[in-house]
């Protein structure tokens, strides 16, 4: 699918991740980087942007004020190092909200919803209307195996092999990883090398430990900010 895309972000390193990060992107133009959202209001002038990856905390005029002066076509992806902003950015149409340092894992995420939504050519309210299923199959062997996510607690990695582990059963399918990383998003989300958890089952989060049911999970630097993003959305 063919989208051009802009950055307004006052950092250049974080400008400089998420350009590669589109480049590896098919079909995917970058139409301009602008560094803060002044630039962008010019740039947009003279250029079309189907998505807008902006940052939120910027100086003179933030991310956010930017975001309610763009038309309501465009889609807006939040991008910022904090995430106590997370909660405040879904007051707008936004599509996602992006955690720096952005892993590449996360951006393809990102990617996968922003498509869906301009192959369909519906709104984000219309996308979040729609039932998602609540169920997968796998397959494991020659058997195609059907999996309610309400039952599922994690994926664990194992070389060529993952474990799927639900509260009936456990699977091994014949994938990698970060494939299935790639292909789920909420409530689920890669928070080691080897894990991905559902959120929806977790128990406690003690000493970098995540406990689902009777497992005691590992969660890593790497994958600690994404993942506290998403939590946080469920704080009290």
């Amino acid at each position: 699918m063919s989208l051009n895309c802009l950055i307004v972000d006052d950092e250049p390193n974080a400008v400089k991740l998420l350009e590669l990060h589109i480049q590896q992107t098919t079909n995917w133009q970058l139409i301009g980087k602008c560094y803060n959202a002044l630039e962008a209001l010019e740039c947009l002038k003279q250029h079309k942007a189907d998505v807008v990856f902006l940052d939120i905390n910027m100086p003179r005029l933030n991310g956010m004020e930017l975001a309610g002066l763009l038309p309501s076509n465009m889609k807006i992806v939040f991008t910022t190092a904090h995430s106590e902003f997370a909660a405040d950015s879904y007051n707008y149409q936004t599509l996602d909200y992006l955690l720096k340092p952005i892993t590449l894992t996360r951006f393809l995420a990102a990617r996968q919803k922003i498509e869906a939504c301009f192959r369909q050519g519906i709104t984000l309210d219309k996308i979040e209307e729609q039932p998602e299923p609540d169920y997968f199959f796998v397959k494991s062997g020659k058997t195609l195996l059907r999996i309610r996510l309400s039952e599922l607690l994690y994926f664990e990695g194992e070389k060529e092999y993952v474990r799927v582990v639900t509260i009936r059963e456990e699977v091994l399918v014949y994938k990698r990883l970060k494939e299935i990383a790639e292909q789920l998003g909420a409530p689920f989300i890669r928070v080691h090398n080897s894990y991905i958890v559902n959120t929806s089952q977790i128990e406690k989060i003690l000493d970098n430990h995540i406990h689902i049911a009777d497992k005691r999970i590992p969660l890593s630097e790497k994958f600690r900010p994404d993942f506290m993003a998403l939590i946080q959305q469920r704080f009290l």
